[in-house]
């Protein structure tokens, strides 16, 4: 009996990310990840472009976290995600000057959300990884408005220096694609990396 209870156990899912919002949302999908913060120095990284960046900064997440003793037989999930306008890779603004600037940029234009998602199966050592595009129609909050929302502290801990799910949703005019993607993980493409693995995410849910 005690086998058979084993045995119906999901493997054990690890979300290499300190976001509450990814962390949210595979728990709404019905998943229980453990987190570990991957300690990544992201500035560190580059790539050719944007959409190679955000995959490339998920990869180097996923295996810093899949090499620890911690992490061993499980499933590793690593995202991260960059905004890009202008051909330029956003991350998080350096201080409340630089998300205000950002902004003011962005205001009436529309960028594209790039996340990077890696899944490193650490009992087989296979990964597959792959970068999910959304495209966002920013509005055109006032002077005003982006202060206020500056002073709010919320974009200096977020790519782009926005959310689609917090106090700057209503300066955002419409999106082009998955919604989950900008938030910070699509879960139809975690899917797909998952079923590349040969894993079923039905198998995750508790």
């Amino acid at each position: 009996m005690a086998g058979m209870t084993e045995a119906a156990r999901p493997r054990r899912l690890v979300l290499a990310s300190q976001s509450p919002a990814r962390l949210g949302l595979l728990r709404q999908a019905g998943l229980a990840p453990e987190v570990v913060v991957s300690g990544v120095d992201e500035d560190a990284l580059t790539a050719a472009t944007p959409e190679e960046l955000a995959r490339v900064l998920a990869e180097a997440k996923a295996a810093a976290v899949a090499a620890r003793p911690e992490a061993a037989g499980a499933l590793v999930v690593g995202c991260d995600s960059v905004l890009e306008l202008d051909g330029r890779a956003l991350g998080k603004p350096a201080d409340a000057e630089d998300a205000t600037a950002r902004w003011k940029s962005m205001r009436g234009r529309s960028g594209v959300l790039r996340t990077g998602h890696c899944v490193i199966d650490t009992a087989t050592g296979r990964q597959v990884s792959a970068t999910a595009s959304t495209t966002v129609r920013f509005g055109e909050p006032s002077d005003d408005e982006v202060a206020a929302y500056v002073a709010s502290g919320e974009p200096l801990y977020v790519a782009g220096a926005f959310t689609l799910d917090g106090r700057s949703a209503p300066f955002i005019d419409g999106i082009d694609g998955d919604p989950g993607n900008v938030i910070g993980l699509s879960l139809p493409l975690f899917r797909r990396l998952l079923a590349d693995l040969g894993v079923a995410i039905t198998d995750l849910w508790t």
